[in-house]
């Protein structure tokens, strides 16, 4: 009887079952701390074309004064204007921005408007050297009207 309970005892089981999960617990800890990383730098991009857009509003087209507040507007490290600011004329419509030249007549009976395309790049923080299905380099753009 007592031989038998031998072959029973669960002394360390819970060391085989962490063993078993630990491996699994930290991949997952590190993807979620990956994403969060990717997430950090995708806001970091988007507030730099923003601030490159409110820099556009505000002064007109300059690309390298736009590119300037692109890598200097957030105090975030890594930051570049790429591709260079653009600067575009077009005619709203319903569907988006029809392209037109800046001199053209829209169906409003107004002249095209400009508007300026402002990117930002910024080179992904990570903690593993795998990506996860991730790029390496995050892009955010945005576009305003000039006044």
């Amino acid at each position: 009887m007592l031989r038998a309970n031998r072959l029973r005892s669960e002394s360390g089981v819970a060391a085989i079952e962490f063993a078993i999960m630990a491996p699994v617990l930290i991949l997952l800890v590190a993807a979620v701390i990956e994403l969060g990383l990717a997430t950090r730098d995708s806001l970091r991009a988007q507030a730099a074309a923003a601030a490159g857009g409110f820099y556009a509003m505000q002064h007109g087209f300059d690309s390298a004064k736009i590119a300037a507040a692109v890598t200097n507007g957030t105090g975030a490290t890594g930051l570049t204007a790429n591709p260079a600011p653009l600067q575009s004329c077009g005619c709203p419509t319903a569907t988006g921005i029809t392209a037109a030249g800046c001199a053209a007549i829209c169906s409003d009976g107004r002249v095209a408007r400009q508007y300026v395309t402002i990117s930002a790049s910024i080179a992904r923080t990570s903690i593993l050297d795998a990506h996860l299905g991730l790029p390496a380099t995050l892009t955010r753009q945005s576009i305003v009207r000039l006044p």
